[in-house]
């Protein structure tokens, strides 16, 4: 059967760009801070489908939303697009040093060394004055080639902004997916040995997807700093790396599309929860990883691989 991800991310691209113009904005902010967030849990679940789970994500999430709120305050820069890319190259050369030493790890010692390296940045930002403490930094307003929305416009262009980048993003994942590096993922996780001797270096493998993932979280970072307009320690704390690895696992790791979906399905579920059931909306989303877990293991995904199997 051909594979169909890349027209069906089309469609839905130019869905969404339609539903900019005429959704509210409390709908508009929502998806924005989803679809950026889904960028981080797109390299998850590159690392996912090799077998490793990383519990440091908000380490290069971080890191790019203070690359693009400092840079903004230190430097005036206020460009949206430089301050993307800036983001996601500090987001890389991160994930590329520490990369280094992931890539020799498997298993709980990965997922833990990753969330160490995370605290170690919210310790650091925490602790250091200059970077806001605890108070984080407010992000300056920023211009798209000298265009400066302001109120509405400028939620609606970031909308935009943030709805492109993620189609690029997918279109990309796909493409490495689907190369013959993308595709060691499965034989690496289920025997790394016999992948070794191929030729290949499994190291230089993970590294890779270290890297990519790392950033895509960078890139989600700046888009959701953007988006609130304020950046604070806790992008970089160990529950924001879990609530990236809740969203994998609700979304299933099946296709490129799967992050968007887990992820807007998440938001808007967290957001009603805590509108309507501020007291136990923990437990509301709780039940719903645990519900996923027991009855569908491959994470929401799999219902439509399912039903294209059945069919």
């Amino acid at each position: 059967m051909p594979d169909r991800t890349l027209p069906i991310l089309a469609v839905v691209f130019v869905a969404a760009a339609v539903g900019g113009f005429v959704l509210p904005q409390w709908a508009l902010f929502l998806t924005t801070v989803a679809v950026a967030k889904a960028l981080v849990v797109l390299g998850l679940m590159i690392l996912w489908r090799t077998g490793l789970v990383s519990f440091g994500q908000a380490l290069y999430y971080g890191a790019g939303g203070y690359a693009a709120g400092l840079a903004g305050l230190w430097f005036g820069l206020s460009d949206a697009i430089l301050l993307l890319l800036l983001g996601g190259v500090v987001a890389a050369v991160i994930a590329w040093a520490v990369g280094l030493l992931l890539a020799r790890y498997r298993e709980i010692f990965f997922a833990m060394l990753s969330l160490a390296f995370s605290m170690l940045l919210y310790g650091l930002l925490v602790n250091t004055e200059a970077l806001g403490s605890t108070d984080g930094v407010n992000i300056a307003q920023p211009s798209f080639f000298g265009y400066a929305p302001s109120g509405a416009a400028l939620i609606q262009t970031i909308y935009l902004l943030t709805i492109a980048t993620g189609l690029i993003a997918a279109w990309l994942v796909q493409i490495f997916l689907r190369s013959t590096i993308g595709q060691l993922a499965w034989p690496i996780r289920d025997n790394e040995i016999r992948v070794e001797y191929l030729g290949v270096s499994v190291r230089s493998v993970i590294h890779l997807e270290v890297v990519i993932a790392g950033a895509l979280a960078g890139f989600g970072g700046v888009l959701t700093a953007l988006a609130v307009g304020h950046i604070d320690p806790e992008m970089a704390y160990w529950t924001t790396s879990g609530e990236f690895v809740f969203v994998t696992i609700l979304a299933g790791t099946g296709s490129v599309i799967a992050p968007f979906l887990g992820s807007l399905l998440f938001e808007l579920v967290q957001s009603f929860a805590m509108s309507y059931t501020p007291e136990i909306w923990q437990l509301m989303l709780g039940t719903a990883l645990l519900l996923t877990i027991l009855f569908v293991p491959g994470g929401l995904w799999s219902l439509f691989e399912r039903r294209r199997v059945g069919a």
